[in-house]
């Protein structure tokens, strides 16, 4: 059986019936997102190249993988449907700041 690893960018990813898009636990280690909580996406879906800001990277207890939700206002504008594929082409963390004293 071949293994196939993921661990660069750009990666595609099928949307899931609940909008959401899962980044594998070798690309999400790989690219150092194990403890980024929000961050920068850009994503092409038939072409078009869109750009998600300040998305959530949600989390399970025990895996390093991350799921994030394409916001609805970009699925009707784009015509994005669940069980449709997009192709990741960049994540950038967005680091929090440092709270005043």
């Amino acid at each position: 059986m071949i293994e196939k690893t993921i661990n660069n960018l750009p990666y595609r990813a099928r949307i899931y019936i609940n909008n959401q898009v899962l980044l594998p636990a070798n690309l999400v280690k790989a690219l150092n997102l194990e403890w980024v909580r929000y961050a920068n996406i850009v994503i092409s879906h038939r072409d078009a190249v869109i750009e998600l800001e300040k998305v959530l990277l949600l989390r399970t207890k025990r895996t390093a993988s991350r799921q994030f939700t394409i916001p609805k206002e970009i699925r009707e504008k784009y015509g994005i449907m669940p069980l449709d594929e997009i192709e990741i082409i960049s994540i950038e963390p967005i680091k929090a700041r440092k709270s005043k004293p």
